[in-house]
């Protein structure tokens, strides 16, 4: 981190595969902490904590780096009348998109799907360059070039899942896109670990079996090699806020004395 988010950082206490790449040596990005998880883990909830407790030390934003976000979601269920039947319609979907194992939605939708991760690099650019400004960045998700799906914040086409030429070219396309991503590591990633009962407890809208898939493929993302911990987020949420701070304390430390 710079010198400036690391003693912002260490003062705060609170009360289906793609195919293998080879993986790139590159500067881990200073001034980013990334949160990720399965659905139900309480990122959301985490990140707007650690932005709460940080900001009395110094600049902290802030950044959902998913392509659909639940919070957006909620905002259109509570739309008048048409709120709650839009939202389900959207998320459904959303969810057959995502979902690696339906065949892709023609090349009109693919196209879809690239503009969406032509967006999401666009986005995270804007998240490196404020990092780099000395700003503490704590987001919500980050994006990897490991596993096929965007419910896995990875590629959405996949190289395999259609014989179109073009939607194929988009794949390939797409996927270097994911892997320039992924060469721009975090300073720290916080994993938020959880069981499928208490997912499922958690999110009960979700159905079990995207539940259960996630969990397996989130536990075995490395993120090009980063700097992560592993928290159970089943414990008391204290001790989870507790720990991922200081998890931050450690690693802005860790980021001083190599200064």
């Amino acid at each position: 981190m710079s010198a400036q988010a690391a003693r912002m950082a260490a003062a705060a206490e609170p009360t289906t595969p793609t195919t293998p790449t080879a993986k790139v040596k590159t500067p881990v990005l200073c001034g980013l902490v990334a949160v990720v998880g399965c659905d139900g883990t309480g990122k959301s909830t985490i990140t707007h904590d650690l932005v709460k407790h940080l900001r009395a030390f110094g600049p902290v934003e802030r950044r959902y780096l998913g392509l659909i976000s639940g919070e957006q979601g909620a905002k259109i269920k509570e739309l008048p009348i048409i709120g709650p039947r839009l939202e389900r319609r959207l998320a459904a979907k959303a969810d057959k998109a995502q979902d690696t194992k339906n065949k892709l939605p023609g090349v009109f939708g693919s196209l879809i799907m690239y503009g969406f991760s032509l967006w999401r690099a666009r986005h995270l650019k804007r998240v490196w360059r404020l990092a780099n400004s000395g700003v503490l960045v704590i987001s919500d998700r980050y994006p990897q070039a490991e596993v096929t799906g965007f419910r896995y914040d990875g590629p959405g086409l996949g190289v395999n899942r259609s014989k179109n030429w073009l939607v194929r070219k988009l794949a390939v396309r797409e996927q270097r896109l994911y892997e320039r991503m992924a060469q721009y590591k975090p300073t720290l990633i916080i994993r938020l670990d959880i069981d499928l009962a208490t997912a499922y407890a958690r999110k009960p809208d979700h159905s079990v079996a995207e539940l259960n898939d996630k969990i397996a493929i989130m536990s075995k993302l490395q993120y090009n090699d980063s700097t992560i911990v592993d928290l159970d987020s089943r414990a008391p949420y204290t001790d989870v806020l507790a720990r991922a701070m200081s998890a931050i304390r450690g690693s802005a430390t860790a980021g001083e004395s190599q200064t």
